[in-house]
């Protein structure tokens, strides 16, 4: 089993981070990190471009989470997949037999949410495993 993370840079990630953290550690879970880099457009030379733009940005956040899953002690994988994050996310936790997805909010309302398809929202309707949704909050606080 393990412990799926939505990770992007966001404050409502950096947020859900050391809450993911907390949670593989507590279950002696390794932590699966994903960004789903799904670029928009379909075709075209200007779609490859931004597409490895899109996995670049996200390779870089993920090294910034591996380090703190590092230091954690959490071991932890990478996953950057060309999908959109509520269904990297699904198909992480599916292929890693995840116990959790855990998400950070952006402080969105529920309603934007509901209306825009945030992935916490995506999530917390399609999802067979348990999802924990982090709001976004003061720094300091877990």
């Amino acid at each position: 089993m393990s412990v799926v993370l939505g990770y992007d840079e966001s404050p409502g990630a950096e947020r859900a981070l050391r809450v993911a953290l907390e949670v593989a550690a507590a279950f002696g879970e390794p932590l699966v990190l994903v960004y789903g880099a799904a670029a928009p457009g379909a075709t075209g030379e200007e779609h490859r471009a931004h597409r490895e733009a899109v996995r670049e940005a996200g390779r870089s956040a993920l090294a910034r989470a591996v380090a703190a899953a590092d230091e954690a002690g959490v071991p932890s994988a990478v996953e950057v997949v060309d999908e959109k994050p509520a269904q990297a996310l699904l198909d992480a936790a599916e292929r890693h037999r995840a116990r959790v997805i855990i998400v950070g909010s952006w402080g969105d309302s529920p309603i934007r949410g509901a209306l825009l398809g945030s992935t916490p929202h995506k999530l917390l309707h399609l999802s067979p495993v348990p999802v924990l949704c982090v709001p976004t909050g003061d720094a300091d606080q877990p």
